[in-house]
C-alpha cells in the first residue's frame, strides 16, 4: 500500500473513531432517535441522486437498513445517552466480529477456524473485563444496550454478505434511506413530538455541525474512501485498518470529553482488539468473519462505520 493510501485509511479510522465523541456531544442537542433518524436523513439526501440506481435487490436494502439503521443505531445512540461513555462504546461496539462469526454460522454454515473460535473467547473476556470495569463506575443498562447493538450489527452483516453489493458507497446510501421514518416514528412514540419540536427549535451551529459530521463525513465520506481503497487493495489489507478505531474513539473521548480511561479497560481494550484481531484471521475454506467487517471486497466498507 502506497504511503498516501495508508495515510487515507488510518485518516478513515480516525474519521470513524472521533464520530463516538462527535455523537456524545450530539446527545446533548437531540433525543437519541430522532437524532439517528437525523443522520441517515442528511447522509441519503441528496447522495441518492449522486450515486444511481440502487445495485441490490431491495429486501437486501430494506433488511440492512432495518438491522443496521433502526436497530444498531437506534440501541447505540440510546445506549449512549443513557450513559454508557463514547470511548468504551466504540470499543465494545468490535464484539460484532464475534456475533457475526456465531451467525455466520447459524445461518451461512461458515464454521470459524479454531483461531477464530479461540478470539471469541478472548473477546468475550474482554467484555466480561468492560463489563466489571462499567458496573463499577457507569450504568450496566447502557452497557448491555450497546452489546445489543452489536449484535444487530452482526445480522447486518450476515445480510450484506448475503447480498454483496458490488458498490459500497451506493449500497450505503441506498440502506440509510430505509431508517428515516422508522426512526422518526419511534423517536415520536417513545421521545414525544414536544422534546423533538424543542430540540429542532434550539438547533444551533453545534447541533448542525454533529448531523454534519455523523452524516457526511462519517457516512458519505468514510465509506467513499473506503471503498476507494477497497478498490485498489485486497480487503485483507485494507479492512484491518478499522481496528484503529476504537483507539481513536477511546482517545478523542479522553482528550475532548474528559473520559477516564481505567486499566480494567485498558485491559478490556487489549483483549477485544486481540480477540478480534484472532476472529478475523483468514483461514478455512471460506472466510467467516473478514477482518473486523469486510465481507467482500466492496461490502466490507459497509460494516466499518458507525
Amino acid at each position: 500500500m502506497r504511503p498516501a493510501h495508508l495515510a487515507l485509511a488510518v485518516l478513515v479510522a480516525a474519521v470513524w473513531g472521533v464520530n463516538f465523541t462527535v455523537i456524545e456531544i450530539g446527545l446533548d442537542h437531540f433525543p437519541p432517535l430522532l437524532f439517528s433518524a437525523l443522520r441517515f436523513l442528511v447522509a441519503a439526501l441528496p447522495a441518492v441522486f449522486l450515486v444511481g440506481r440502487p445495485k441490490v435487490a431491495w429486501k437486501w436494502i430494506v433488511g440492512v437498513g432495518l438491522a443496521l439503521g433502526v436497530a444498531k443505531f437506534g440501541l447505540l445512540f440510546v445506549g449512549m445517552d443513557a450513559g454508557m461513555p463514547a470511548g468504551l462504546s466504540s470499543l465494545v461496539l468490535q464484539i460484532q466480529a464475534v456475533f457475526t462469526a456465531v451467525i455466520a454460522f447459524a445461518v451461512l454454515g461458515e464454521r470459524p477456524t479454531r483461531i477464530r473460535a479461540l478470539g471469541m473467547l478472548v473477546a468475550l473476556a474482554g467484555i466480561g473485563v468492560a463489563a466489571v470495569d462499567e458496573g463499577a463506575s457507569g450504568p450496566l443498562g447502557a452497557f448491555a444496550l450497546v452489546i445489543a447493538a452489536a449484535a444487530c450489527w452482526g445480522v447486518s452483516n450476515v445480510l450484506t454478505r448475503r447480498a454483496s453489493p458490488p458498490d459500497a458507497l451506493n449500497f450505503m446510501v441506498w440502506v440509510s434511506t430505509v431508517p428515516v421514518l422508522p426512526l422518526l416514528a419511534l423517536s415520536l412514540l417513545t421521545e414525544g413530538a414536544s422534546r423533538d419540536l424543542d430540540a429542532l427549535r434550539a438547533l444551533d451551529w453545534q447541533g448542525a455541525c454533529t448531523v454534519l459530521y455523523v452524516a457526511w463525513i462519517t457516512t458519505v465520506g468514510g465509506f467513499g474512501a473506503w471503498g476507494w481503497l477497497l478498490r485498489r487493495h485486497p480487503a485483507s489489507t485494507v479492512a484491518p485498518f478499522s481496528l484503529l478505531v476504537p483507539v481513536f474513539g477511546m482517545s478523542s473521548a479522553a482528550l475532548f470529553l474528559g473520559e477516564s480511561v481505567s486499566p480494567l479497560r485498558w485491559c478490556a481494550a487489549a483483549l477485544l482488539v486481540g480477540g478480534v484481531t484472532l476472529t478475523s484471521m483468514p483461514g478455512g475454506r471460506r472466510a467467516a468473519v473478514r477482518p473486523v467487517d469486510a465481507p467482500a471486497p466492496e461490502a466490507a466498507a459497509v460494516r466499518s462505520s458507525t
